[in-house]
């Protein structure tokens, strides 16, 4: 039986790394060994990445919730559970969202807020 080589299953996989490293500068973009290595770590800092980009979002949609609370003199933390107590579901993404972009309806639900806040 003759002996098979593995030859065009390697030259494949080469390929696929190479294809995958195209961009990297220096050695990395152009050498199998360390496009290997890079890709392997490009991999794990995307899925990581993924997660705190979830975060990211999050903190800044509370940074444009607080500024413009602030310009209407409230506080975020106070805001927050008023919110609650209030009965409204919007998110911090759709409240930040209304904020920027339609400040009528933002005003409104501060306005229904309001009393609320002082009461605590």
């Amino acid at each position: 039986m003759p002996r098979i080589k593995s030859g065009v299953i390697h030259a494949r996989k080469r390929k696929r790394v190479l294809k995958a490293a195209s961009g990297f500068v220096g050695g990395p973009g152009d050498l199998y060994r360390p496009a290997l290595e890079f890709t392997k770590k490009a991999l794990v800092y995307a899925f990581v990445h993924r997660k705190q980009k979830k975060r990211t979002y999050r903190s800044i949609w509370i940074t444009r919730l607080n500024a413009a609370l602030k310009a209407r003199g409230i506080h975020y933390n106070r805001f927050i559970p008023a919110l609650a107590l209030a009965g409204i579901t919007l998110n911090r993404k759709m409240l930040s969202e209304l904020a920027v972009c339609d400040t009528a309806a933002f005003d409104a639900v501060v306005e229904k807020v309001k009393p609320l806040i002082v009461a605590q």
